[in-house]
């Protein structure tokens, strides 16, 4: 069983920056790949980045220059760097992660980003 716990959200204003972890139970490098999604009230949620076993990433092109998604193998945690931030992303951050075929899902963290 996968658990993902996320933590780093909070209420910031325009420009300004936040750091979103998500420690994982056991050892993150099983993994296929672990993302960052988001969604905004009304919206669909939608991927921000996803960082591969490999160490490749890829990244939602509205937050591209601005977000940063990293990952600590001997802490079992990712990381998402958020500089920048607009009101646009405010939302529910959510962690996620790929283990064979199956799909984990942590229970998310508010960001709010007041212009």
């Amino acid at each position: 069983q996968v658990q993902l716990v996320e933590s780093g959200g909070g209420l910031v204003q325009a420009g300004e920056s936040l750091r979103l972890s998500c420690q994982a139970s056991g050892t993150i490098s099983r993994f296929n790949s672990m993302g960052w999604y988001r969604q905004a009230p009304g919206k669909q949620r939608e991927l921000v980045a996803r960082i591969f076993s490999s160490g490749s990433t890829n990244s939602a092109d509205s937050v591209k220059g601005r977000f940063t998604i990293s990952r600590d193998n001997a802490k079992n945690s990712l990381y998402l760097q958020m500089n920048s931030l607009k009101p646009e992303d405010t939302a529910v951050y959510y962690c996620n992660a790929l283990l064979r075929s199956n799909y984990y899902w942590g229970q998310g963290t508010q960001v709010t980003v007041s212009s």
